[in-house]
């Protein structure tokens, strides 16, 4: 299996994305950055409102349109109502990164086998995967920039700007920032370039590079025709938009400068080789190139450092990061496959052995969590989790049997084949863990009364329901609605609007609505999710 997977690897990377997650994502919950995303591919679908985009029938120029229209082509296609479907775009950036990652590598002369295990890495790293639920616009830009970051090593590489290279450069630029502005510019492309600069040396005429520089602006510039023609378009709604953003930077989530520093923990699954990969001092005499890592070695830390100087700060934003420590891991996993049966060094040998008997600690004992699930698993839910079970606790004796002979590549692949397994066969396990008072307000779209809100109503809330709640309150006052009877969504108690809504309108409490899957004071339970609705009828 291995021989084959290292055969074909751009379709093995492909194929492992779409069969660990492809058919089983949708038992994530809608996340809000998503529900905005969906939302206003949506409403390009219903309201033809592609270019000024709209979220709840209000300007939405806070990001822009490309993975909205990526999205709504999807929604067109497989149906607005499928989250499956309005994920499958981002998980084919997702796939798009893990062959990107591969291809670079192969360009920085390592083997064939070595820049598949680089991609590997980047697919299974824990932001990697979470950010195309959390942050879906993150997956387009970074996506997008790791392609053209590509054409670019090219360009400096044989130091002559070809016709396709040059347009594909300019064409996966424009796509970067036509996906969430200048942010990949920032954190993966001036990284990328200095560390280039470090690692290679540029090499060229001054014309080079003029036409380099050329082809960069040529790709800002088509890039950022969007933001040109809403600012023509609808100044002050940009304006006011665009100021409340860039005021985020500088108060917003403000965090110290250290607070990016344990980044590596992010790739999940290879913490541990993360973190080793990152001590250049032992690492540079055991590389099997080491200009290359060194390549990546910079590539990371100057992100991160780039990162660490803006005061706001989450820990998505530190994803793009994951892709040249991808590749700085690939570097000590190679190390092991080659030298790991002759290292004596305990020093050496204890993280590999901590780090793989980890992982088969975990599959083999995940049988053990049905002790504590029966009331729930039931069905096909008992069915998925057996299989689960068995397939883990297989991978588990595996991993124990290649640990003890030292062999590391199947060591790496059987962690591949864990990733598989939790994403395929598991995933699905989670729609089981659903709390009592769970009620979608998805419900109320077959009543043919209509539902407004008052105040705010949640992205995921207004997703849901499968249209537009129109907000009855304004800067004004209210506006009221021109029907006589109509549902109220309000996400908590307002006294002072009933109050004076109540001289028009006999208000009755209809039920709450609750969106959240885990229980009430658990982990992910969001107080937005919940909703009361009331019946308002004119007197």
């Amino acid at each position: 299996m291995i021989k084959y997977i290292e055969k074909y690897p751009i379709p093995s990377l492909i194929f492992f994305v779409i069969i660990m997650l492809g058919f089983t994502i949708d038992a994530i919950p809608v996340s809000i950055m998503e529900a905005r995303n969906f939302i206003s591919a949506r409403e390009m679908l219903t309201d033809d409102n592609w270019i000024l985009t709209t979220m709840n029938g209000e300007a939405r120029y806070e990001k822009p349109p490309l993975p909205t229209w990526i999205t709504a082509f999807f929604g067109y296609i497989f149906g607005i109502t499928s989250v499956l479907a309005l994920r499958w775009p981002a998980l084919l950036f997702l796939a798009s990164i893990g062959v990107s990652v591969y291809l670079l590598s192969k360009k920085l002369e390592l083997s064939k086998t070595h820049s598949l295990i680089n991609g590997f890495i980047a697919l299974t790293s824990f932001y990697a995967i979470g950010i195309t639920i959390e942050a879906p616009w993150d997956i387009y830009t970074h996506g997008f920039m790791i392609m053209a970051l590509y054409q670019l090593f090219i360009l400096f590489k044989e130091q002559k700007t070809s016709i396709v290279r040059s347009l594909l450069f300019v064409l996966f630029l424009a796509g970067s920032v036509l996906s969430k502005g200048p942010v990949s510019l920032y954190v993966l492309f001036l990284p990328f370039v200095i560390s280039y600069g470090i690692a290679f040396r540029f090499k060229g005429n001054v014309l080079h590079f003029l036409k380099l520089f050329s082809l960069l602006v040529f790709g800002i510039v088509l890039g950022g025709w969007w933001y040109f023609h809403v600012r023509v378009a609808d100044p002050e709604t940009f304006a006011r938009i665009a100021t409340r953003e860039t005021s985020n930077w500088g108060s917003y989530n403000v965090r110290p400068f250290y607070y990016y520093w344990s980044f590596f923990v992010q790739s999940g699954l290879w913490t541990i080789p993360a973190f080793i990969s990152l001590l250049y001092p032992y690492l540079k005499s055991r590389v099997s190139d080491l200009k290359a890592y060194k390549f990546s070695f910079f590539w990371t830390i100057l992100a991160v450092i780039l990162l660490s100087i803006i005061p706001e700060k989450k820990s998505r934003y530190l994803m793009p990061v994951l892709i040249p420590l991808a590749i700085n891991i690939g570097f000590y996993i190679d190390y092991l496959i080659r030298e790991f049966k002759n290292l004596k060094d305990k020093k050496e040998t204890f993280p590999v052995y901590f780090q793989f008997g980890l992982i088969a600690t975990v599959a083999s004992v995940f049988w053990i969590i049905g002790f504590f699930s029966s009331d729930v698993l039931h069905g096909i839910a008992l069915v998925r989790f057996i299989i689960t079970g068995i397939l883990l606790f297989g991978i588990g004796l595996l991993l124990f049997k290649n640990l003890r002979s030292k062999n590391v590549k199947s060591l790496f692949y059987l962690s591949i084949a864990f990733m598989l397994t939790v994403g395929f066969v598991a995933l699905p396990i989670a729609k089981v863990h659903t709390q009592a008072n769970y009620k979608s307000v998805s419900d109320l779209k077959s009543n043919d009364t209509p539902l407004y809100g008052l105040g705010y109503v949640a992205p995921e809330v207004i997703y849901d329901y499968g249209d537009k709640i129109p907000d009855i309150r304004t800067e004004e006052g209210f506006t009221l609605p021109f029907e006589n009877t109509f549902f109220l969504l309000t996400d908590e108690p307002k006294p002072e609007a009933f109050e004076e809504l109540s001289d028009y309108y006999t208000i009755e409490f209809v039920e709450t609505y609750d969106l959240n899957t885990p229980e009430e004071g658990g982990k992910g339970y969001k107080k937005r999710l919940v909703n009361q609705l009331y019946k308002l009828s004119r007197k």
